[in-house]
């Protein structure tokens, strides 16, 4: 099978040029060659083989005899990282961009241990499935017919950390920064979005947003087209007044749409429609086919007339922000991270959303050579870091043994001083 072997027989000038191109976008953005040229090897290290992507292993990874210059990327090395998001967003949609696109909204969680990390504190996170320890991040997400990637981020700073100064500013979070909740957070991001001209008709995600009115508002009041997840329990208007969500469920007729392809093969579901007070809106439920009892609801705006199947199609392409997710987190590093600052935070996950990009892009430049398998980002990142990785280097290895083992004498040292002082 011709197929098959494509990203075997791929080349290593062409990986590592396609990396070069991506990395072309956003070079302009860093002022000093120094730290350009680390920028790029950051990226790079983000995409290879290394078990874990903090700034000391992309610094041994990039030559460098101690993470210092790293930690600089990330701190307060002269770059936006701002504009570099920009270009991030430009290079997915000019590869990957389709009218019928979709945003997909959805926050992930970062687990943490200590205290000081911009915007961690105690709370619930799907991630871990319980409240825990840990940092939020939102995200919107791009997803059209030949692939999905992250194109937007934003830090969630909850109300215990809005109204703490002192707090705020240790974590250097900018002076003003509002308290926004995560719909909100989203909305800013379509926002954006928007006023770059992303090509999209649709957004979605799920019921935290959906249940959210001011978010519907706001798409509503720009004409955006939405099918968000409810919850069973939202009240939804009807001529004869409010009804909870399952309970006009109960006047559907079903109809067996796959929603895309699964793992395992297509998602069927039985699906029906049900109408409101408003000929723009309607709510559109889910049924399991092997279990008839579990039903999961949407609330849909649609400014013009559309089919069932693709407002279902829709509904089923959220998805591809888990798979965004997933990528980024198990081939891009996005939650290695070992930072703090408020500024810092965004640099990584930027940083690690664009070689999530590169992989989105290099699978659909495959599959437009008649890769008709779709190779996995994987497999893409397991042959960059196979071809184009670094020589073996046994003396900087030894190095990098050497001074990890020399830090971390010297911070237990530091920390059973504290403990001392503390004690007495």
């Amino acid at each position: 099978m011709a197929s098959l072997a494509r990203v075997d027989d791929i080349e290593a000038s062409r990986l590592a040029a396609g990396l070069d191109d991506a990395f072309a976008l956003v070079a302009g953005r860093f002022f000093r060659r120094e730290v350009r040229v680390r920028a790029r090897a950051c990226v790079a290290g983000m995409v290879s083989g290394l078990e874990r992507k903090t700034g000391w292993s992309l610094a041994e990874h990039a030559g460098e005899g101690t993470p210092d210059g790293m930690q600089r990327l990330f701190t307060t090395a002269r770059w936006d990282e701002d504009l570099v998001r920009d270009d991030v967003r430009g290079y997915v949609t000019a590869a990957l961009g389709d009218p019928d696109g979709v945003l997909i909204g959805d926050d992930t969680g970062f687990e943490k241990k200590g205290c000081c990390s911009a915007g961690v504190q105690r709370q619930y996170t799907g991630t871990a499935g319980k409240i825990t320890n840990c940092q939020l991040g939102v995200f919107l997400a791009y997803a059209g017919p030949k692939g999905r990637a992250l194109i937007d981020r934003e830090l969630y700073l909850p109300r215990s950390w809005a109204g703490d100064d002192a707090r705020m500013a240790a974590a250097k979070v900018p002076p003003g920064t509002p308290f926004r909740t995560k719909p909100q957070l989203l909305e800013l991001m379509i926002g954006r979005a928007a006023a770059a001209g992303v090509p999209f008709a649709w957004v979605t995600a799920d019921e935290a947003y959906g249940d959210n009115g001011p978010l519907r508002q706001f798409l509503e009041r720009r004409g955006i087209g939405y099918v968000l997840a409810v919850s069973r329990d939202h009240l939804v208007r009807t001529p004869t007044g409010p009804r909870r969500a399952d309970i006009l469920a109960a006047a559907g007729a079903w109809q067996q749409i796959s929603c895309g392809n699964g793992a395992k093969g297509r998602r069927w579901y039985d699906w029906a429609l049900a109408a409101t007070d408003r000929p723009e809106i309607c709510l559109l439920v889910r049924r399991s086919t092997a279990r008839p009892s579990e039903l999961a609801f949407y609330l849909c705006h649609t400014p013009r007339p559309v089919p069932l199947a693709v407002l279902v199609k829709v509904a089923g392409a959220r998805w591809a922000v888990e798979e965004c997710f997933q990528g980024g987190k198990n081939e891009a590093g996005l939650d290695h991270y070992q930072v703090r600052l408020h500024k810092a935070w965004y640099r990584y996950v930027t940083l690690a959303m664009l070689a999530l990009a590169w992989l989105a892009v290099t699978r659909a430049s495959l599959a437009d050579d008649g890769d008709t398998l779709m190779t996995p980002a994987n497999e893409i990142r397991r042959m960059f870091t196979a071809l184009c990785g670094p020589p073996r280097n046994e003396p900087h290895a030894r190095h990098w043994s050497r001074w990890r083992r020399h830090h971390q004498e010297r911070a237990r040292h530091c920390h059973y001083q504290r403990q001392r002082r503390q004690d007495h």
